[in-house]
């Protein structure tokens, strides 16, 4: 239970304090919305209306990544709200020096960093297909080095590699983390957290978390935080997208070894592929949020809606009260309302 000491005999401390919060300018209000668990995994949308709305002032966004190095500052500001985690998709990419300068110059907020895009999956699919000994390799020759500081010119946050979420992607890790002692008696390939995917409805969601949790934790009495870097319920229709964000979403905010999490959707239905279908975007061919995309972004009390657009190209002006900002009207009528 939270306890708070307030001298009840200085009613107007109560009011300044209410009146403060009230008037705080934008971004104190918007921390209140924000959710350090969830982000985006960014294909790089170029419509400007949809990009504004994802870093707005209300967004409960904090971070993303687009499965590279390199930032899209053109669309998503340097000093904005939501802090960029780069990615090093295979091997080509930890090899080439130019991955380390890149690294090296991302702002102080980017301190982690992910490593082989699902190395049991196809190239064709948006795997890197990469043998497990030789990941093994890859990783400890010019992965590590960035957690020691050798590499991007300060000490990082490293990943394992994230598999597909299936027996194939278990069997993966199993063989990788084989190879890595092979290597590396004493070390292994050390990680500080481990990033997911996962395709699929909401129970297979918790079946394979709790499987990486019990392969890394629990059989290693390591204590590492999971990352679900790729969510979503591809070729399914509206209802069931929905109910299974839903369900994932209270689940993932209150599970102490999930550290964040990131929906595959950050696009218009039109955008979307084949695989995943239309339904898992945030946005519908217009620029709409959809009901999904209203549902991640916090809904109504964050001041998102289903069809709303953001500032820009294509979209309705207006202004949007938040809602931290309506929540501090309400405290303040029925505080002044009891005072007089």
């Amino acid at each position: 239970m939270l306890s708070c000491n307030i001298n009840q005999s200085r009613p107007g401390w109560h009011f300044a304090a209410l009146v403060a919060l009230l008037f705080s300018p934008p971004a104190v209000l918007a921390q209140a919305n924000r959710n350090s668990k969830r982000g985006i995994a960014y294909l790089g949308d170029t419509h400007r209306a949809d990009n504004n709305l994802l870093i707005s002032s209300s967004t409960p966004l904090s971070w993303y990544y687009n499965w590279s190095p390199y930032p899209n500052t053109d669309q998503i500001p340097r000093d904005g709200p939501l802090e960029f985690i780069p990615l090093i998709h295979g091997i080509d990419g930890a090899e080439d020096s130019q991955t380390a300068r890149v690294i090296g110059s991302l702002p102080e907020s980017s301190s982690h960093i992910l490593s082989f895009n699902e190395p049991d999956g196809t190239k064709d699919s948006g795997g890197s297909s990469i043998e497990p000994k030789d990941a093994a390799k890859a990783y400890i020759e010019h992965i590590v080095p960035y957690r020691n500081g050798e590499n991007g010119g300060r000490k990082w946050k490293i990943s394992h590699p994230s598999t597909t979420g299936s027996p194939m992607g278990l069997e993966w890790l199993r063989r990788f983390n084989e190879s890595c002692y092979e290597i590396d008696s004493e070390n292994g390939c050390p990680t500080d957290f481990i990033a997911a995917h996962w395709y699929g409805a909401f129970d297979g969601l918790t079946s394979w978390l709790g499987t990486l949790d019990e392969f890394y934790n629990k059989n290693a009495s390591l204590d590492l935080k999971i990352w679900v870097t790729e969510m979503a319920l591809p070729q399914a229709d509206e209802k069931a997208t929905v109910a299974m964000m839903n369900s994932s979403l209270g689940y993932l905010d209150g599970l102490d070894y999930v550290e964040r999490y990131a929906w595959f959707g950050a696009f218009r239905s039109s955008d979307a592929n084949e695989w995943t279908g239309d339904g898992v975007a945030l946005f519908d061919k217009k620029g709409g949020l959809t009901e999904l995309g209203a549902l991640y972004m916090g809904g109504e009390q964050n001041g998102f809606k289903e069809g709303q657009k953001g500032e820009g190209e294509g979209a309705a002006s207006g202004f949007r009260v938040s809602g931290g900002l309506v929540a501090a009207l309400a405290m303040l009528t029925v505080y002044v309302n009891g005072f007089w």
